[in-house]
């Protein structure tokens, strides 16, 4: 049967295609010719439609799209107190491609502002659903992305030469954000993270060494930030996180099945609902989902690809979800793409036509698995 609670039968991650307007107007910013409150009301514009866009194809909650961010993470990550975003040498390497030269680095202790400018993002959001008559859903960066891809160099020495105390002010800082977002309006919330998928690659592993890093022992730090940050939710909050094996420009960074972290990410985190990317050999096959505990937790299954416009079979969608419910029930299961459509303002490499057809197809396909 379908579900009235998030994440629904039929969900999405997070982020969709920047619309033209939206691309154009930054360009403008960005040249001097138009203010920062003039992309402001290109942006309100471009969200208000893409909300009941999102209703129109039978959705049942909505996003903004991300369409104020330039990263999925960075621009959240950078207003926090204590971060700032930075230009270093280099960018991400991807598969056969690289990204813009910014990071973020910790520079002084770690709070959450009570000024953050997503509370507004989600606040407009929210005015947008009510009118749509569907369920707002905000994504943010999970506290884990903060500490993996810089690691210790990426944190002041001066302001934290013990990391445990490091990772006691991220657990705080992440349930003061919580609640921040609660207080809003907000009732579903996601933790977008790579990390889970990077320690899963014996490649991301070695990368993470070499730079002076151990990452024996981090999933149950991960797993214990994260459960202390969401201890304090109430009852009708929903929180889910989305695991991603990187997403720019249609590529990828990290390959390798979840067996590796499956226990601790599916038992031992107390998230209610995990997003998982299976729409390549990459992610490796459903057997790490017999660890999600029998109950009212959902796997959100990816099985349809953001990475590119060729829209998959039906019968194909439903064979892998008969697959996957091998392992788990066809109740604790749920159906969406792998990822956003676009992680970063430059997009994947699909049309928003394309986009708009993988989203109807995960609410076709639900309604025919469980029910209208």
């Amino acid at each position: 049967m379908q579900r009235t609670k998030a994440p629904f039968r039929a969900d999405e991650v997070g982020s969709l295609l920047r619309p033209p307007r939206i691309k154009e107007a930054r360009a403008r910013l960005e040249k001097g010719e138009i203010s920062a409150d003039d992309l402001r009301k290109v942006e309100d514009m471009e969200i208000e439609k893409v909300v009941h866009k999102q209703a129109s194809i039978g959705l049942k909650l909505a996003t903004d799209g991300e369409f104020r961010r330039s990263w999925w993470h960075f621009d959240f990550l950078a207003k926090l107190t204590g971060c700032e975003l930075f230009h270093p040498e280099t960018g991400i390497q991807f598969a056969g491609v690289e990204t813009r030269h910014d990071a973020v680095r910790v520079i002084g202790k770690l709070d959450f502002p009570d000024n953050h400018p997503m509370l507004d993002h989600f606040r407009f959001l929210k005015k947008q659903c009510d009118t749509a008559h569907v369920m707002p859903k905000m994504t943010i960066p999970s506290p884990a992305v903060l500490h993996f891809r810089g690691g210790r160099k990426s944190i002041s020495k001066d302001v934290y030469p013990d990391l445990d105390v490091f990772f006691e002010d991220l657990g705080k800082t992440y349930r003061k954000a919580v609640k921040a977002f609660y207080d809003a309006g907000c009732r579903y919330l996601q933790f977008d993270d790579t990390v889970w998928a990077y320690l899963c690659s014996q490649d991301e592993l070695r990368k993470a060494r070499e730079r002076g890093d151990n990452p024996d022992g981090l999933q149950e730090i991960y797993a214990r930030i994260i459960n202390y940050a969401i201890a304090e939710r109430p009852a009708d909050m929903t929180i889910t996180t989305h695991v991603c094996r990187g997403n720019f420009r249609s590529t990828w960074i990290s390959s390798g099945g979840y067996e590796p972290v499956a226990e601790t990410m599916l038992a031992g985190t107390n998230y209610d609902g995990y997003f998982l990317e299976y729409d390549s050999e990459r992610a490796g096959g459903f057997e790490p989902l017999r660890y999600l505990p029998k109950g009212n937790k959902i796997v959100v299954v990816g099985v349809i690809t953001s990475k590119s416009g060729e829209l998959e079979k039906k019968d194909d969608i439903k064979r892998r979800l008969e697959e996957a419910s091998k392992f788990v029930p066809l109740d604790q299961l749920a159906v969406s793409p792998q990822c956003g459509f676009a992680s970063t303002e430059e997009g994947n490499l699909l049309t928003e036509e394309e986009q708009w057809a993988k989203l109807k197809l995960a609410v076709d396909v639900a309604n025919e698995v469980w029910g209208k």
